[in-house]
């Protein structure tokens, strides 16, 4: 074995806000433990979605960030969730950086979803390998953001360089839980 294969990998995993971010980064965590089982990851969410139930189910850590997206409508809700959005990102990027420099992350990886955005930016800004996993065909708005600072960007399609540079895009699919796959090979 070399030196590399008994590194214990630390990994801040960040993401969720719906199925589609969040079920693609279990399957890559639990992936990560199959292989390297004595790494620690650490999930990075936003306080009151999805993924601060789904993760602590699968058996790991999450740490919530106040963040909400841009709304993108004109109502009255709308317009308040951004009027308060830049005050929350402040907030989010202040705690993204504490829990950051706590965890000393190897690597920081984004799945998309209102968390991603500030946890990869301050990992970039700390020197920190980022990777971004986009699941759809159409790179949603945190990630197209991100792009430019990632070191790789982990697509399931072809045809992405028309929102990433080429030179980052790794065709790779979208990762699968082993339950999924269990059904499909049962039938």
């Amino acid at each position: 074995m070399t030196q590399t294969d008994k590194k214990q990998y630390k990994i801040i995993i960040s993401g969720g806000g719906t199925g589609g971010h969040i079920f693609p980064a279990l399957a890559v965590a639990n992936e990560i433990i199959s292989r390297k089982p004595d790494s620690s990851i650490l999930f990075i969410g936003a306080k009151g979605r999805m993924e601060m139930e789904k993760v602590p189910l699968e058996g790991f850590d999450i740490i919530g960030l106040d963040v909400v997206g841009i709304q993108r409508s004109f109502s009255f809700n709308a317009i308040i969730k951004n009027i308060k959005f830049p005050f929350l990102l402040l907030k989010s990027l202040k705690n993204a950086k504490k829990i950051i420099k706590d965890f000393r992350p190897d690597i920081v990886v984004g799945f998309g979803g209102y968390a991603s955005g500030p946890t990869l930016k301050v990992a970039n800004k700390l020197g920190i390998p980022t990777l971004i996993q986009e699941q759809n065909s159409y790179a949603g708005l945190t990630n197209k953001w991100l792009s430019s600072k990632a070191s790789k960007i982990c697509v399931a399609y072809e045809k992405m360089d028309k929102f990433f540079k080429s030179d980052k895009i790794t065709i790779t699919g979208n990762p699968v839980r082993k339950d999924i796959i269990n059904v499909a090979s049962k039938r």
